[in-house]
């Protein structure tokens, strides 16, 4: 009801706005009013000092911003040793994104205010300048060219993992289909078993070739632990559509696509009771528990049950638009210590061992059942029956 009022009062009062400049109109008839539809040195005039105001509502609206939302962690709060590399580039774009859009964007408005059009007056043509165009042509070109080798070395730096690495390195599997995530780990010879969509059977959902060796001691997770110090590899696949797998706290992106493997690597270093722990994530998780309380107060008014509190956790995201439910396409990820990763470790079981355990399940099963019997006809021995079922 209060939405259809709001829209009633909107509709009544641009009917008003008009009527009004319809009396505005009529009031304006004998004036000396320029109809021609022509700009006049006056409507020049206008126009330029617009531009000028415009470009002091940029500069306020850009300080504004800068106060009040420049506090959040967006570059700080990086917890892979690459982290603070790509958090450098990207400041690096951005100061010079701002330092060009100050200087370009204060001289375009300035000059549409300081040459507006005036009655006799001409602008000035250069039909050719080399000069000019030497320098607004370099200096561009020289700014980005240091951007872009910058660039290629971070991503040098990144992608770049010789065999000693990987040898030396956590082997993980993400594993992408609509709507989640699924993590194999490659277990203590570190080499992950091969694996096709085509052997998906049953627990084994990720299609891993059990008769392969390097399969053997392969295991799956639904939450991804990962130990803090130790370079991880991550190979990737997906199952059905395009994903992303993004990480955006380890500054880790890369797409996984159907029928091929894909890679990234990164090495964490910050736990995830360390990154609960920093000023910013501590303040990060204050505010959204208090929107969080507000909220539930609403709720719980209505009988409906309160939000849980929110706990900051690592989490593996799908960047890509996949499907209805790709908004929830997340999986949670664990950075212990080197001593909490072994512990978690410990009691896994591995697929081939899952498999077998589900195909024993399904085998025929010998049930033994005592059966009474007459006792004038037999012995005092109860009699039993071997009845095989399925």
């Amino acid at each position: 009801m209060t939405t259809l009022l709001v829209f009633i009062v909107v509709v009544l009062l641009a009917i008003a706005v008009w009527q009004l400049t319809k009396i505005f109109d009529l009031t304006q008839i004998g004036a000396n009013v320029n109809d021609t539809q022509v700009a006049n040195d006056n409507d020049n005039k206008v126009n330029g000092y617009l531009m000028f105001a415009f470009l002091i509502f940029i500069y306020i609206t850009t300080i504004w911003c800068v106060i009040y939302y420049g506090h959040f962690p967006l570059l700080s709060d990086s917890a892979s040793e690459h982290g603070p590399l790509v958090d450098n580039l990207m400041i690096i774009s951005l100061v010079l994104i701002f330092f060009v859009q100050t200087i370009t964007q204060a001289l375009l408005h300035y000059f549409a205010y300081k040459y507006h059009g005036k009655k006799g007056q001409k602008a000035l043509y250069f039909a050719d300048n080399n000069k000019l165009e030497v320098i607004w042509s370099s200096i561009p070109a020289v700014v980005l060219a240091g951007l872009i080798l910058y660039g290629l070395y971070a991503w040098n730096d990144i992608m770049f993992v010789d065999k000693q690495q990987e040898q030396d390195s956590i082997v993980i599997e993400l594993y992408a289909q609509q709507f989640k995530w699924e993590a194999r780990y490659s277990g203590k010879d570190n080499v992950l078993g091969k694996a096709n969509v085509r052997y998906i059977e049953g627990v084994n959902n990720l299609g891993v070739d059990l008769a392969d060796p390097n399969a053997q001691d392969d295991f799956t997770s639904q939450e991804l632990h990962i130990p803090k110090g130790k370079r991880i590899v991550f190979k990737m696949r997906s199952q059905d559509v395009l994903h992303s797998a993004y990480m955006p706290h380890f500054r880790a992106q890369m797409n996984c696509v159907p029928g091929m493997v894909t890679s990234f690597s990164f090495t964490p270093t910050m736990t995830t009771a360390e990154m609960r722990e920093r000023p910013a994530m501590v303040e990060k998780v204050a505010n959204i528990n208090a929107i969080r309380a507000e909220k539930s107060k609403a709720l719980t008014a209505k009988g409906e049950a309160a939000l849980d509190p929110y706990t900051f956790d690592y989490l593996l995201l799908c960047n890509k638009i996949c499907g209805t439910s790709h908004y929830n396409m997340q999986m949670k990820i664990v950075v212990d210590t080197p001593e909490e990763y072994k512990k978690w470790l410990a009691d896994k079981q591995t697929i081939v061992s899952a498999y077998a355990a589900s195909k024993a399940a399904d085998e025929p099963k010998e049930i033994i059942a005592p059966i009474s019997v007459d006792s004038t006809k037999t012995t005092n021995t109860d009699a039993v029956v071997a009845i095989t079922t399925k």
